[in-house]
């Protein structure tokens, strides 16, 4: 039904020496009409400030309550007179196709202003409304004929049944946004009841930072063509259209909130292009093992919304869960490995399974497979142990004793239990702290042992309380353990600081066990399977602990390695630090 609009004119005159600003708004008798003229009455305060010598025009244009477009734009040098002709010509037409560009040029000339001015910046404020810009954009589209014939009813694609019926104003939308050739907007979709419902929204994407869009909306047209019910379709619809374009949707309504969000650090290297089960590649996001991320969004089961914290754009990433169920088909190479247990041939030393205290370590025991593990930025500390972790024979005790000797006030070590009795040249408490072979095994059922073997006939192993009695003395606590250890150690009550020393290559080894003879730093050459074996325990070692490790030294040259291992425990005490959540919260 068509409604009479009465016209209305108004009008404002600044004037300031001898330059004169005005403005002239004309517009329908709407409800908005006295947040138009506030707007307009912002513009006049702030032409002084500005410096325009510019006309502004704002008018509706109501087409039977199917689309209301407020259009905002703004002409140079026009005269009085020849705007109050243009008022009564019957047909309106725009007088520029570039409102988007002029309102930036807008925005730069008040960034100035904005610390001084509350005017200015709530004029700012009002112009950088993704509601206002997609206005201007609407009008850019209008005036340029951008766009194709309508259809005869916005209902047209619903049920005929429900045609008959009363339709909100606000039933169907408009959007408009402008894009170019092969841009990814950030979003992505799926198929609900033969509809394509908008499905995640890309933190810091195009459509994110507009806000036009929301989770749950139904995309019906694009530049009036149909969607069909394909997202790839879609997909390539969007990321080929360039320019001005227009998505006719169905929204949501659905109430948007803040998830939480977090920092965690990837085990695992993840490239979207090799990924056959992400809904759009383009959409994913690469990492490498070690790498940490920021996650945004974590409310899909399947995919996690990140960004690298060197910054870029955010992109789709697997969930837990779904790395979990995938991994969760391959066998790894340590559960195929059924020769032994994983440290074995260590020097002729038969010892039994470490020990597992379940009850401490129930973080660890929630995922078998590690795939991410949520970490916080912590500022610079010093960490309570120092875990050197590596293969027999590749230089982890000499790295050891080589530390306590360069720094006695610094660096400290437990002494080993044993149940052997004392030689005749030991004393209790030097080499080694003697028991019987009942209190061990009684301290062992107890849980107060870190780790435990025995070796011909006699039980050794590390007290748990005899490292904290040198961090009480404020040493750093240095321990070289088996990496089964680790499940124990990498807590709040330990703060390590893990490091893997990683053998070199066959040749090089060898060639290091020459010299080392050759120099009488040890007696014993050892043979090509000794090192072979060495070597690959290493990268075993590697595979399965991986992810507990802060840093990784390969001990190609033993003063080499010692001074890249002393740098890194310097930088500990200057540099921020990246630890499990657990450690913090």
């Amino acid at each position: 039904m068509f409604h009479k609009r009465i016209l209305l004119f108004y009008s404002f005159y600044l004037f300031l020496e001898k330059k004169t600003a005005f403005f002239f708004i004309l517009l329908l008798t709407l409800s908005l009409f006295q947040v138009v003229a506030f707007i307009c009455c912002y513009l006049c305060y702030l032409k002084d400030l500005v410096g325009l010598q510019k006309s502004g025009y704002i008018y509706f244009l109501s087409l039977q309550g199917e689309m209301t477009v407020l259009t905002f734009f703004f002409s140079v040098n026009v005269k009085a007179s020849e705007a109050h002709e243009r008022f009564e010509e019957p047909k309106l037409e725009a007088v520029s196709e570039n409102n988007v560009e002029l309102v930036q040029d807008i925005l730069k000339e008040l960034s100035p202003l904005t610390q001084r001015n509350q005017v200015a910046e709530e004029l700012v404020r009002i112009l950088k409304e993704p509601h206002f810009q997609s206005l201007l954009e609407t009008h850019d589209s209008v005036a340029s004929k951008n766009y194709e014939t309508p259809p005869p009813s916005p209902c047209s694609f619903m049920d005929p049944a429900l045609n008959n019926q009363p339709v909100p104003p606000d039933a169907v939308r408009m959007v408009g946004i402008r894009k170019v050739s092969g841009e990814h907007l950030g979003v992505t979709f799926r198929v609900e009841n033969g509809e394509l419902v908008i499905a995640r929204i890309l933190h810091g994407g195009m459509i994110d930072q507009q806000g036009l869009l929301h989770v749950g909306d139904i995309i019906k047209e694009v530049n009036g063509k149909e969607v069909g019910n394909d997202p790839k379709v879609l997909q390539e619809m969007l990321k080929e259209a360039s320019g001005s374009v227009v998505l006719k949707i169905l929204p949501s309504y659905q109430e948007p909130h803040t998830p939480r969000q977090a920092f965690v650090k990837c085990h695992f290297d993840y490239d979207p292009t090799h990924d056959n089960l992400i809904p759009c590649k383009e959409a994913g996001l690469s990492f490498s093992s070690g790498d940490i991320l920021q996650i945004f969004n974590q409310e899909d089961s399947n995919w996690w919304q990140a960004c690298h914290l060197e910054g870029g754009s955010a992109g789709l990433i697997p969930s837990q869960l779904l790395e979990e169920k995938r991994k969760a088909f391959v066998k790894r190479d340590l559960e195929l490995a059924t020769s032994g247990p994983l440290c074995a041939g260590m020097g002729g030393k038969k010892k039994k399974k470490m020990m597992y205290l379940t009850t401490k370590n129930a973080e660890f025991d929630r995922h078998e497979l590690r795939i991410y593990e949520e970490v916080a930025k912590v500022p610079p500390f010093r960490r309570k142990t120092l875990v050197l972790i590596g293969a027999q024979g590749v230089g982890r005790r000499s790295l050891k004793n080589k530390l306590l000797v360069s720094d006695t006030l610094r660096y400290g070590t437990t002494i080993p239990f044993t149940s052997r009795k004392p030689k005749v040249d030991e004393r209790d408490g030097q080499m080694y702290s003697f028991m019987t072979r009942s209190e061990m095994e009684c301290d062992i059922r107890n849980g107060r042992f870190l780790e435990h073997g025995e070796y011909d006939g006699n039980l050794y192993g590390t007290k748990i309380n005899s490292i904290h009695e040198v961090i009480e003395t404020g040493k750093i606590c240095i321990l070289d353990v088996n990496p089964q250890a680790l499940k124990i150690l990498r807590t709040s009550e330990f703060l390590p600081y893990v490091v893997f020393i990683e053998a070199p290559d066959f040749e090089v080894l060898k060639a290091m066990n020459r010299s080392a003879i050759e120099s009488g730093v040890i007696t014993k050459q050892l043979t090509d399977s000794e090192l072979k074996r060495t070597v690959d325990e290493s990268e075993r070692i590697k595979r399965a602990y991986g992810h507990y490790f802060d840093l990784c030294i390969v001990n190609d040259g033993l003063e080499t390695a010692f001074r890249g291992l002393r740098s890194a425990l310097e930088k500990l005490t200057m540099e921020h630090q990246w630890v499990p959540v657990s450690w913090v919260f």
